[in-house]
């Protein structure tokens, strides 16, 4: 029997993934603070970021916030189950550390944002605000991607290729509604 492919994350959600490694990266590794490549590179983020809130409400099912936010019950079923449903998008555990690189990303713009006001220019505390959220994103995204790649040895359910392609193949076997 042929192994069958599900389809998991939207372009939208691809295409956001992508650009926020690349921006962040940008911004902390390579673009100057307060420069106008830094300034614009932030508001790209904070762009993307706005339009990944609005596709978590209205986009489609892996993409939308209802079907992974993380209620108590979800977690404790996630942790008793310890285990990955090959056609789940973000488990519960995942779904708390993506809803909190989001709240950072914004975080991370809007204290951004603040240091070009007259009222917050040259505040210690606005510019801690935006270094310290910047420095926990970066922690967060380390924790994220060791995460998925012990999650993905240990469950054996690819996690990696379909944030490349939106595609996951599943053993033989496997039905799920959205099959290729």
């Amino acid at each position: 029997m042929q192994a069958k492919a599900i389809y998991i994350w939207d372009l939208l959600i691809r295409i956001f993934h992508w650009s926020a490694v690349i921006l962040i990266s940008l911004d902390y590794w390579f673009l100057e603070g307060g420069d106008t490549l830094h300034t614009w590179a932030g508001y790209s983020l904070g762009a993307i970021v706005v339009v990944r809130i609005g596709w978590g409400f209205a986009g489609t099912t892996h993409a939308r916030f209802a079907d992974f936010f993380p209620t108590p019950a979800r977690l404790r079923s996630h942790l008793a189950r310890r285990s990955l449903a090959p056609g789940e998008g973000h488990n519960p555990l995942g779904a708390l550390m993506i809803l909190a690189m989001l709240g950072l990303m914004a975080l991370i713009v809007i204290s951004g944002w603040m240091q070009t006001l007259d009222r917050f220019w040259g505040e210690p505390w606005v510019e801690q605000l935006h270094e310290y959220s910047a420095e926990l994103l970066l922690f967060m995204a380390v924790v994220h991607v060791l995460a998925v790649l012990t999650v993905q040895r240990i469950s054996g359910v690819p996690l990696v290729k379909p944030m490349l392609t939106g595609w996951r193949r599943l053993p033989a076997g496997n039905v799920d509604s959205e099959e290729r």
